[in-house]
């Protein structure tokens, strides 16, 4: 009997019928609900203040001012970055954040609660105190409460105490909310609800908007933290001599100053990394595949292993009864009549009680169980006692009956043509007793069928193609898992391993593991095993599962993901979900984060190297300025205006990033992101930012020149620079396709362009009319992409990495 807070026992009705709908009334009036937030996601409000609050808009804030204070406003157009960086980001930031949001809510976990004596399936927020619900294998527990109805209902609460044992729950039991079902049913009493029960604090972990640890992340904060301490010096260097040495007017000492500046800050950066994991989680919803976790789609990307359950991976669900062979021909009527009565009283059927039900409606008439066993994923048998009718139990052959007999081997032979196999035998003491299941007579192998999903194999050879191994872990028959994955061609498929008989050892399993692909009579504490074996062995292991055997596997790979019909526990502790239970769906999320980071680090190289080259050519400028007041000659003033500054980014960088950030790359991630950016952009950086000043210093007539002279000196300077900077782009963009031909091309007919034109001339101040200036300016240009193509080819030598990172990508039909 259940009591209410006072201590009576007014509560004892509601645990039969639950509460009537004035009793909900009153509690939602009273503020007793779990309205509690369905996401920790960010609100709007929050992503603004994110995105225009930051240490890149800050500088360009700054700067934009100096510029604009000088009158110049067309100078001041790179200001427009700060609205590109905050607009574009805000813009794709909500979006995902919508997406995510809705998506959340197709697949929450809805509790079944009992009103006015009727379950109804309803929003976890809907729940009021007191209510009464209803639970079955898999559920997950939402609120705190107090077990008021039983039957044989034992609570994984692995996700609490990381205990793996199943608790068992007897009635007036407490159960915590984030706690689930590993067998049994019953129901229980809310008692904590809202931010009382522990479920708001597990809910917000388990499927909060957050940033974990992505290398792709903190590897461009670490670079955006070493340029912030560069810009310091150079930035007090070129001030110095703008402003002191080389005598200009504060106008143009400070235009200078601000077109030295500008170019450091790799603005784009994060824009573009912001912009490729919020298109990517939309084309991933629109998949119906709900990512809880932004990183996820960078560390799938990172995978080389691939661990799958059989049922409902690889084949479908649902199942249908092929045959019933009975041990004896007198079997055949009471196994038929015992197979419907438990189908019948079982309340939440799995998919081969389904099945049986399906092939056996009509009831016996054996009235209600005595005792029931539901079925545990450690025992691997189910169990209904009816009295006179005797004590009946259906589960794994090979689990039940003596390898050696008749019966098992048979079971053994069937079940190696991919057919699923199960014993149903009669035992001689009730299905609850300690000693149960005790002797067992044999009646009948149930012989079920299961469809093997007609994409599984186009799957597993995409894996193969993308040196991604898969390793098939079942708690099914290891022979009939073996011919599952044989039939799908899975190299190894054809030689199962029995779990049963593996090694304790981690380094012995990890052996075992590296050897083998497919194992059967998996143990829900040997799946996370398993996982860690692999983990030890420096593999990134991704889990995908469905059922509450395979929660702590989920929550111990490196990515878990789970199908949308799962157990809530199995959605609850999943990275990604996979809400149209597709396992055809993964090789699209291990495309989409390839491409993701591939083509982030395509286009780091072009914002690192310009920034490279801008701290050079400002130490360059500025140590003349201290050098002339040393050795008394005069100092050299910065080459560019700021509208110079902005016309060499837009196709050397902005438009040419934009597009390639978004390209199809199915290149395996790997790890060591900085180093490798690095490698390309610091030689490439310094050949550019020493060619330009040398381009400059050629033409440049000294401080009296004309201003017709000064801008012939800039605009050589801007050819040299762009130049090389383009060929750096052809670089990074190998190997070609015909998009990216058309891409170079284009960027080389926009600047002929501006520079042929005489309105785009006169509006960004460019004079290439001067031929020896020209000329000069070209053979600097030619001779740094000499130098930047020998550059690239030492360092691909040396490292053997550019061959991997930009190889042809295999275009997934979908992912891009």
């Amino acid at each position: 009997m259940a009591y209410d807070e006072t201590g009576t026992d007014s509560v004892a009705v509601v645990a039969v019928a639950g509460l009537t709908a004035a009793q909900v009334a009153e509690r939602v009036a009273a503020g007793k609900t779990n309205d509690v937030p369905d996401r920790a996601s960010r609100s709007v409000r929050d992503i603004v203040r994110a995105n225009v609050f930051t240490r890149i808009n800050a500088i360009l804030g700054v700067l934009l001012i100096i510029v604009l204070a000088t009158g110049s406003i067309v100078d001041g157009m790179f200001g427009l970055l700060i609205i590109a960086n905050s607009g574009i980001g805000i813009i794709q930031e909500v979006r995902a954040k919508r997406t995510l949001d809705k998506l959340a809510i197709v697949s929450q976990t809805k509790p079944v609660v009992r009103r006015d004596g009727v379950a109804v399936a309803m929003a976890p927020r809907e729940v009021v105190l007191d209510d009464i619900i209803e639970l079955g294998a898999g559920d997950q527990i939402v609120v705190d409460g107090v077990v008021v109805e039983a039957a044989s209902l034992d609570i994984d609460e692995s996700l609490l105490t990381g205990e793996a044992d199943p608790v068992h729950k007897d009635v007036g039991r407490q159960v915590l909310s984030g706690s689930f079902v590993a067998s049994g049913s019953g129901c229980y009493r809310a008692t904590k609800v809202g931010s009382d029960a522990y479920a708001a604090k597990l809910a917000d972990e388990a499927s909060k908007f957050t940033l974990v640890h992505s290398e792709l992340r903190s590897g461009i904060d670490k670079i955006l933290k070493f340029i912030t301490y560069l810009m310091i010096p150079a930035g007090l260097l070129i001030i110095y001599n703008q402003l002191f040495s080389s005598g200009e007017s504060i106008r143009p000492a400070l235009s200078g100053m601000v077109a030295a500046l500008v170019p450091m800050v790799p603005e784009g950066l994060v824009l573009m990394t912001s912009i490729a994991f919020a298109v990517g989680v939309i084309r991933l919803g629109q998949r119906q595949c709900l990512v809880q976790e932004l990183p996820a789609i960078e560390g799938l990307a990172r995978v080389d292993v691939v661990c799958a359950d059989k049922t409902g991976t690889l084949t479908e669900n649902g199942m249908r009864l092929s045959e019933l062979r009975c041990a004896d021909t007198s079997d055949a009527e009471p196994s038929r009549a015992a197979l419907a009565a438990m189908a019948a009283s079982d309340p939440r059927p799995n998919a081969s009680v389904l099945a049986i039900a399906e092939a056996f409606p009509d009831a016996p008439g054996w009235g209600d169980a005595t005792a029931e066993a539901p079925f545990s994923s450690a025992r691997k048998w189910s169990g209904q006692s009816y009295g006179t009718h005797g004590n009946w139990v259906l589960g794994a052959p090979d689990v039940l009956l003596d390898p050696g007999s008749d019966m098992a081997r048979q079971a053994e032979e069937i079940g190696s043509s991919g057919l699923r196999v199960l014993l149903l035998g009669s035992c001689d003491v009730p299905v609850d007793h300690p000693a149960a299941p005790g002797a067992i007579t044999p009646r009948a192998l149930v012989i079920l069928e299961q469809r093997v999903r007609p994409d599984a194999r186009g799957t597993l050879e995409y894996f193969a193609s993308q040196i991604v191994t898969v390793k098939v872990i079942s708690g099914d028959n290891a022979v009939s898992v073996g011919a599952v994955a044989g039939s799908l061609g899975l190299p190894g498929g054809d030689r199962p391993v029995d779990a049963r008989e593996l090694p304790a050892d981690r380094d012995a399993l990890a052996d075992t593991l590296e050897s083998a692909t497919t194992f059967g009579r998996v143990r829900p504490d040997q799946k996370r095993e398993m996982v860690g074996a692999l983990q030890s062995r420096g593999h990134t292991v991704a889990m995908t599962g469905d059922g509450v055997n395979d929660v702590l596997a989920l929550k111990d790979a490196d990515i878990g993901v789970s199908m949308g019909s799962g157990s809530p526990a199995t959605r609850a502790v999943a990275q990604i979900v996979l809400l149209d239970n597709k396992f055809a769906t993964l090789p699209y999320v291990v495309g989409e984060g390839r491409r993701v980071i591939g083509n982030i680090e395509r286009v780091s190289n072009l914002f690192l190297t310009k920034t490279v080259y801008s701290v050079l050519l400002a130490f360059l400028i500025g140590l003349t300025g201290v050098l002339s007041q040393i050795f008394h000659f005069e100092p050299v003033p910065y080459p560019f205006l700021p509208r110079h500054v902005t016309i060499a980014a837009w196709f050397t960088i902005g438009i040419p990033a934009f597009i390639l950030s978004l390209a199809p790359n199915n290149e395996r991630a790997r790890s060591g992101f900085v180093p490798r950016v690095m490698r390309l952009a610091v030689p490439s950086g310094v050949i550019i930012g020493v060619t330009t000043f040398i381009s400059y210093l050629l033409v440049y007539a000294g401080p009296d020149q004309t201003e017709t002279q000064k801008i012939q000196a800039g605009t050589s300077a801007l050819i040299t620079l762009i130049m090389i900077a383009l060929w750096v782009l052809a670089v990074v963009a190998r190997p070609y396709v015909w998009w990216k031909l058309v891409l170079i091309f284009g960027s080389v007919a926009g600047y002929l362009i501006l520079f042929a034109l005489p309105f785009t001339r006169e509006f960004f101040k460019l004079d290439p009319t001067n031929v020896g200036a020209t000329t000069s300016a070209l053979v600097c240009g030619l001779v740094g992409v000499v130098l930047v193509e020998i550059g690239w080819w030492v360092t691909g030598r040396l490292h053997g990495e550019h061959r991997r990172l930009f190889a042809a990508p295999e275009d997934l039909p979908g992912v891009h």
